[in-house]
């Protein structure tokens, strides 16, 4: 895996082309250590998730499932939870991830798809939750394919294990956006652009609180949008966007 800066852009690659960037145990611990590491640098304000050569992520990589399925239930839960736990760190981050899905994604990889704040897809990606050909089940993901896809859909292709394109993969809300090959790198510049003109606390911030909106009773989701919509108004951050808009002028963070 290997991160690159661009002024306030990430860009977080998986780096295992050979295997369609494959998850191993490395791989798993650099991407959440990755995220970890993000999610405190400030001067990086939005990160862009995505695969090396012409696949996204193809899921477990095959010599690791066989070091797995050699593994005792010990050994495997706590293979699980180191996933899990690069999952939450994805989450977690609050700067906005945008996935640039290029090629294939498959099992695991579909759960970095929907993991992601903004996924834009290449029309030649495929896609398939492909755990069921194996006699598994996509568990660990399927807390952030559900809340993307919803559980109907995610019956059908979680049972099936069938793999679809793209189209379909917008279709059913997996993606965003799907586009053709070519245009896909300005089509994630042009999301970046905006995420980049918006307040860099107040992005992260809103992300937390559609977080808040799942977690909440509707009593603590009151009184947690009261505080923060305060809390913000009186931010230095608030007080120039809002100043910026008045005067009609461009607010200080905007990346020019």
């Amino acid at each position: 895996m290997k991160i690159e800066l661009d002024g306030p852009l990430a860009t977080v690659v998986l780096n295992r082309p050979d295997v369609h960037n494959a998850f191993n145990s490395d791989l798993i611990g650099e991407l959440r250590d990755a995220f970890l590491s993000l999610a405190v640098e400030e001067n990086v304000r939005a990160v862009v998730l995505t695969g090396a050569g012409k696949s996204f992520c193809a899921g477990a990589d095959l010599n690791y499932m066989k070091g797995i399925a050699k593994a005792g239930r010990e050994e495997n839960e706590a293979d699980a939870k180191a996933l899990s736990d690069m999952f939450v760190a994805l989450r977690a981050c609050p700067k906005p991830v945008i996935g640039r899905i290029n090629g294939a994604a498959m099992g695991g990889g579909v759960g970095l798809v929907a993991a992601c704040d903004i996924s834009i897809a290449a029309e030649s990606a495929q896609f398939g939750f492909t755990e069921v050909k194996l006699g598994l089940v996509p568990a660990v993901i399927s807390p952030y394919v559900v809340e993307r896809i919803g559980t109907a859909r995610v019956r059908r292709f979680f049972m099936t294990g069938e793999r679809f394109d793209a189209r379909m993969a917008e279709k059913i809300g997996l993606v965003d956006w799907t586009v053709p090959d070519d245009i896909l790198d300005s089509v994630v510049k042009e999301q970046v652009t905006q995420l980049l003109s918006s307040g860099p606390k107040a992005t992260g911030e809103a992300k937390k609180l559609v977080e808040a909106v799942t977690t909440l009773s509707k009593e603590e989701m009151r009184q947690h949008a009261i505080r923060k919509i305060a809390e913000l108004r009186g931010s230095p951050e608030g007080q120039e966007g809002m100043a910026a808009f008045l005067e009609k002028r461009k607010a200080n963070w905007v990346v020019k």
